[in-house]
């Protein structure tokens, strides 16, 4: 990845310019001997200093000429609170380019060879080098066991962590600890938006569908437009719009990006989408494309970002490898990301923070892995089987006894020598229930604290009794 534009390297710009009373040009600051650089690169710097108010550029041509502006300090230049040791010099050039005010940045509609142009396996977004060092972080030691095992090992803390991540990306201002006793408890938080805990809520059973439906979700319309009937519940004025492509204009705030309108050409272009993505080999670059170009398309009325983060797993799912939580990402770098894609087609800084992010996220979850150990042999193969019974268990608010009988009774369509250790594992399930773990069995906290009644004759509290003796 390219060098980072140092502090240092602007400040040197800065003096030069400073030093010359009405001004300086390219060619000027070119043959300064205090500069050492080529001409693209010193471009570069020059237009990023013009993008934080530091310089401002007057004249065109060979007769643009540089200036300090007043009010900035020359001596003590700060980088921006977004500056990262991580961002690349094309992606400082891209912030700059789109930092400039909207009147001096000139309206694009969308272009559609920036996605035809690509040619799965052929064109890559990333390279190859940060394809085999991505592998690398992503593995987890599980890809020979069907897809979503690992995600469905780690279910409950991700759940907490992508919902709160891309709630958080939106504006969402909940707290990491208030997402938590919402989905675990079913607590809204004081003095918050009703579409706050909802678009939380939504995330959630956005997760939970790629974690339930691993082995059949793919870069289809089936699992897209269901991804976004689930993002988009009870928040779109048009319910029906849920789900379904959009045939009204839309627009992009603080951008001078217009996208397209034509209805037809969205499920033309949609379609297109899907078709390369599925065809991608390589689990991160189909991620990272899907990342790219459907937020660029808006092919839905509303919430094609959420979508475009939650698709962007899918890939990662299906092989197994550690998901994309978006952890500690800064809303701004990804924004002006997806503004540089939107106005320049250019990838460059979504790409560094896609890496940035997602080498974040192996580190968190290779921490968890260890703390989880492997999957049971025994509880993988009757994964589907175990969280049915488990489910109708608490739904149907079945109380020990009866319990007992209709574990036994399901038991038979199990092979005879599994039969006693899977009513032993109903069991132990059952038993282990708690309401920071009953989203893998896609339960909700008022199902969950309704059968704990049921079991104990008592009201449920945060310190459940046990109940071995099903």
């Amino acid at each position: 990845m390219p060098l980072q534009i140092t502090a240092q390297e602007l400040q040197g710009i800065l003096e030069v310019v400073a030093s010359a009373a009405s001004g300086t040009s390219v060619g000027g600051l070119m043959a300064d001997e205090r500069l050492d650089c080529k001409r693209r690169t010193l471009q570069r710097r020059l237009d990023l200093l013009c993008g934080q108010g530091r310089l401002v550029a007057q004249g065109e041509g060979r007769a643009r000429r540089y200036l300090v502006v007043a009010s900035a300090p020359v001596s003590d230049p700060r980088p921006s609170s977004t500056d990262q040791d991580w961002l690349s010099a094309e992606a400082h050039e891209i912030r700059a380019l789109i930092s400039r005010p909207l009147s001096q940045r000139r309206p694009v509609g969308y272009d559609a060879a920036f996605l035809t142009s690509y040619q799965p396996n052929a064109t890559f977004y990333l390279p190859a080098a940060t394809r085999r060092s991505l592998a690398v972080l992503g593995q987890v030691g599980i890809t020979d066991l069907p897809a979503g095992t690992y995600l469905r090992q780690i279910l409950d803390r991700l759940l907490i962590d992508l919902a709160w991540n891309s709630s958080r990306l939106e504006g969402n201002t909940y707290s990491l600890l208030e997402t938590q006793r919402l989905l675990e408890l079913g607590e809204t938080a004081d003095g918050k938006a009703s579409q706050e805990a909802q678009m939380i809520l939504n995330h959630k059973a956005a997760i939970e569908m790629l974690a339930d439906q691993a082995e059949e979700i793919g870069f289809n319309r089936y699992t897209l437009c269901n991804l976004h009937a689930l993002l988009s519940d009870n928040l779109l004025g048009d319910s029906a719009a849920c789900g379904r492509l959009r045939d009204r204009a839309v627009g992009i705030s603080g951008s001078v990006f217009l996208p397209l309108e034509v209805p037809q050409q969205i499920e033309e272009y949609f379609h297109c989408i899907l078709t390369k993505a599925a065809a991608v080999e390589d689990p991160f670059e189909a991620a990272f494309f899907v990342m790219v170009q459907l937020p660029y398309l808006q092919a839905f009325e509303d919430v094609n970002k959420r979508v475009s983060r939650l698709a962007a797993n899918i890939s990662l799912v299906r092989h197994n490898l550690c998901p994309l939580s978006f952890v500690d990402v800064e809303a701004e770098d990804y924004l002006n990301g997806l503004i540089g894609i939107y106005e320049l087609n250019r990838i460059e800084y979504l790409r560094d923070v896609f890496v940035w992010a997602y080498t974040r996220s192996a580190q968190r979850y290779s921490a968890v892995r260890q703390s989880l150990g492997d999957p049971d042999p025994f509880r993988l193969k009757y994964r589907g089987q175990i969280g049915h019974c488990v489910r109708e268990i608490v739904q149907q608010m079945l109380t020990p006894a009866v319990s007992i009988r209709w574990i036994q009774r399901n038991a038979k369509d199990i092979p005879a020598a599994d039969q006693a250790q899977f009513i032993d594992t109903i069991k132990a399930e059952l038993g282990g229930l708690h309401e920071g773990n009953i989203a893998r069995y896609r339960l909700r906290p008022s199902e969950f604290a309704q059968w704990r009644s049921t079991v104990t004759g008592r009201r449920y509290n945060a310190a459940p009794p046990s109940i071995a003796t099903i």
